[in-house]
């Protein structure tokens, strides 16, 4: 089965991730932030992934490095599990409309780490999450995945459904990405990714 379990520990934080790539959906998250830990849960179960994540940091001065440092560790695991990525179907996407919001991933397991990240308006703040570490949590799992990510919301007014919606489509393009197809090699001219 494809699994990792990754890492991290600095003044900052101390975070463990372990991810089955093969799973039913799984999850057992505790990052210190409500918002983020029913992120990441949704993530997992659209994602069809076993995702347990524990983190310990200084959310005293606020959830930045947590976030940010989840998102290292959770793209190190995804591409340790990925091992050499043959077989995979590589590409991705998907819409998830959440009630009045639209959101849309499109992704490659290329090797090549990017983010296109385009959240349009939202609250500064849903439950004690900052918003704005959508983006970073984004940044950090696509450049330690070698992903190429590209998440947009396309509309609507809820922060909460608009952020929701960009984790739900997360995992459901992953979720086409490894798949398995079938194939022996990579899926790329160049032989490996």
């Amino acid at each position: 089965m494809r699994k990792a379990e990754k890492k991290r520990k600095t003044a900052e934080t101390s975070v463990r991730v372990s991810v089955n790539l093969d799973g039913k959906g799984e999850s057992k998250i505790e990052t210190g932030v409500g918002f983020f830990d029913h992120m990441l849960t949704l993530f997992a179960k659209h994602g069809a992934f076993d995702l347990t994540v524990k983190c310990d940091g200084d959310l005293a001065v606020d959830g930045h490095h947590s976030v940010e440092d989840i998102g290292i560790v959770l793209g190190e695991a995804f591409k340790e599990a990925l091992g050499d990525k043959a077989g995979i179907v590589r590409y991705g996407s998907f819409y998830v409309p959440m009630d009045e919001a639209l959101a849309f991933v499109a992704l490659d397991i290329s090797g090549r780490p990017y983010l296109v990240y385009d959240g349009g308006e939202m609250a500064p703040v849903v439950g004690g999450y900052d918003t704005e570490l959508t983006e970073e949590f984004l940044r950090a799992f696509a450049f330690n995945s070698g992903i190429t990510l590209h998440a947009k919301i396309l509309y609507g007014n809820n922060t909460h459904h608009k952020i929701e919606a960009i984790f739900k489509a997360l995992g459901h393009a992953l979720a086409v990405a490894v798949r398995k197809d079938g194939s022996k090699g990579v899926l790329s001219t160049k032989g490996v990714l």
